[in-house]
């Protein structure tokens, strides 16, 4: 049995963006999307589940979340899931706000005008995230999705729950794995199993054991500056990967990969591509919303949005591919 709830936003909201996103990135086994609806496994306290998202009436989301094999959701776990999720897809968020301050620029405005409801993905768990973005340094994206396959099948818990597609509403894919705990990544020798560079696989480690040492690395309301710094400690974390981590996990809006590619070929109007040092000199008008700007500058430089940038006055200016 399942339960439903409705989680509301605030207009305008770009579900298909979001979809699209986290539909790149779903990692094998544990996450999916088909058509509307985005499902992934869960575990909090070591009980699986399944939660689906889909668009619901009104300004809301509909989301159904099945625990086990039980008649009926615990409603203990119930209240952390939601919170989760609105983390996940950004539903507190004020478009408008976000709007006035990217507006100080003429270019982010004209990108902000083209998609006002463009949200920032977030993430279901700081740690799984973690994991991804290491997974996705100096490889495509579909790469680093299908390393998360392979990591989740050598080190992931099957999924125990009875029907899992039939729970997820999902007939047409495949939900069999809880993404690896940090205990079961700690000690594990990621590189052999996933035929990739030692010193990532070192780095996955890393991250696990500073987690396991420290559950609320990924904390909901951390300093996003105190996070950053305990990451950059960690073998195998430079400046772009904490960054990425901070907008997504950390849900810190003011974070900014400088050096990513795909934000300096966004800014690339004809007079070549800013350095990542005037990139940052021209974020600061973008603050304290420069997660945002972001995320309009990778759909922008995703779907070669050229009309808009000739269009934009004074786009001119100052000007490791998007994760």
């Amino acid at each position: 049995m399942s339960a439903v709830f409705r989680l509301p936003y605030t207009a305008p909201y770009d579900w298909p963006a979001i979809r699209d996103y986290l539909a790149l990135r779903a990692i094998p086994g544990v996450e999916a999307v088909a058509g509307q609806v985005y499902a992934r496994t869960i575990a909090p306290g070591g009980r699986h589940g399944l939660v689906t998202v889909r668009p619901g009436e009104g300004d809301a989301l509909r989301v159904t979340i099945r625990y086990g094999d039980r008649e009926t959701v615990d409603p203990e776990v119930v209240p952390a899931a939601l919170a989760r999720l609105r983390r996940m897809f950004d539903l507190d968020a004020d478009p408008a706000a976000i709007l006035a301050g990217l507006s100080r620029d003429p270019y982010l405005a004209a990108l902000v005008a083209a998609r006002p409801g463009l949200r920032v993905p977030g993430a279901w768990d700081g740690f799984e995230l973690g994991v991804r973005a290491i997974l996705g340094q100096q490889v495509s994206v579909a790469a680093a999705t299908r390393l998360a396959g392979r990591l989740v099948a050598a080190f992931g818990a099957p999924l125990k729950i009875i029907d899992p597609a039939v729970g997820a509403g999902l007939t047409d894919v495949s939900l069999t794995h809880v993404f690896p705990t940090p205990e079961a990544l700690a000690q594990a020798d990621i590189a052999a199993a996933l035929g990739m560079p030692r010193a990532r696989g070192a780095a996955i480690a890393s991250l696990a054991e500073a987690v396991a040492a420290d559950p609320a690395l990924f904390a909901p309301g951390r300093d996003p500056a105190t996070a950053v710094a305990a990451l950059t400690r960690l073998r195998g974390i430079g400046d772009w990967t904490a960054q990425y981590i901070a907008m997504r996990a950390l849900r810190a809006p003011d974070a900014l990969p400088a050096g990513d590619i795909g934000l300096l070929r966004a800014l690339d109007v004809g007079a070549g591509r800013p350095t990542p040092k005037v990139l940052l000199e021209r974020s600061q008008a973008w603050r304290p919303w420069r997660a945002y700007a972001v995320l309009h500058l990778w759909a922008s430089d995703a779907d070669g949005s050229q009309a808009i940038r000739q269009q934009a006055p004074g786009c001119a200016g100052p000007g490791k591919a998007s994760g």
